[in-house]
């Protein structure tokens, strides 16, 4: 099918047997509830779908579906997630049921919206796992990897869009759909009791998962190691500045060795091997310099970081396959 990335998003939730979506209309998030509210073989599957009044309700209405086993997606963009900030870091804490996934879409350069709000921020301080995709084929692959995700570690799943990635289309492989969850009740009844004696055990749960959420992220079929003959430079990327990218490289192959990456937390011993062999890593991230600012504590001082902080690509608006070029020593013609 041709999907924007964002259908191909609402299509990973139908296959991935959600019971219901929540949501408040925000661009570049609105297509994704819109296209389920749309489909005909979501309202046979008797999908729920339903705008809130505003993000925290949608989250708790998603949340509410999560508690009785049912898998649920909730929906908005990046400065949404300042409303249901409350509800997104407790529940994190709490855990889940049935699969839940929160999609976020930021907005960089500010296309529709009053900052440039980075969400991966707020996915680091729940400790919880983020996926970001590269292209429209992992919008819908991505998405079901994340209601699996979810219900193996027990946790809400941030997916991260940007606006290019949500409003552009290309063609997307369907796969099969799943059936959805029977409804089932948390085998601890104490789970969803936030009151501080049964908060203390979710969140020294909640600590003691980052060691599975880590250890997913470094295996994880989504973050890979691309190796190249020049180790002059190291590329990372992520999301959709891996697309801008490769553009710059058409059909050939990318000399550097890559470190693609669309899940987090980062994947330490790739960012390792990255590091030892290259003399310089590029480090390419639609939005703030979240990577970089991680990867600086560690290599800073070496100097071998190139990125937003040191002025190699802008450090406000969104990338392109223009700025990357740019950054990369290639000659850019503007027509």
């Amino acid at each position: 099918k041709l999907l924007l990335g964002n259908e191909a998003l609402a299509q990973g939730a139908i296959d991935s047997g959600i019971s219901g979506v929540y949501a408040y209309p925000g661009t570049p998030s609105t297509e994704i509830t819109e296209y389920i509210q749309h489909s005909k073989i979501a309202t046979e599957l008797n999908i729920h779908s339903q705008w809130s009044v505003n993000e925290k309700t949608a989250m708790e209405a998603a949340l509410g579906m999560s508690y009785a086993g049912k898998r649920a997606m909730t929906v908005m963009k990046h400065v949404g997630l300042n409303v249901a900030a409350d509800v997104f870091m407790n529940m994190a804490v709490s855990g889940i049921n049935g699969g839940l996934v929160v999609v976020v879409a930021d907005d960089p350069s500010m296309h529709s919206s009053q900052n440039e709000q980075d969400s991966r921020n707020y996915g680091r301080f729940a400790m919880i796992p983020i996926l970001e995709p590269s292209n429209q084929q992992e919008c819908y692959d991505i998405t079901k990897y994340a209601f699996y995700l979810s219900e193996q570690l027990g946790l809400p799943v941030m997916i991260r869009m940007v606006t290019r990635l949500s409003h552009s289309r290309a063609g997307v492989e369907i796969g099969k759909r799943i059936a959805q969850n029977v409804i089932r009740l948390p085998k601890n009844p104490h789970q969803f009791q936030l009151i501080p004696v049964h908060a203390r055990n979710g969140y020294q749960h909640l600590v003691d998962l980052q060691s599975d959420t880590r250890e997913s992220s470094e295996n994880s079929f989504f973050n890979s190691y691309i190796d190249g003959p020049n180790i002059s430079m190291g590329i990372i990327a992520s999301g959709i500045a891996y697309n801008y990218l490769m553009e710059n490289f058409d059909d050939e192959d990318c000399p550097y060795p890559i470190l693609k990456i669309s899940q987090y937390p980062l994947p330490k011993n790739l960012v390792k091997k990255l590091f030892n062999k290259c003399k310089k890593v590029l480090i390419l991230e639609d939005g703030y310099p979240f990577i970089e600012e991680v990867l600086s504590d560690y290599f800073g001082e070496s100097k071998k970081i190139m990125g937003r902080l040191t002025g190699h690509l802008n450090r406000v608006g969104e990338l392109n396959p223009d700025n990357i070029s740019k950054a990369l020593g290639f000659e850019v013609k503007i027509t």
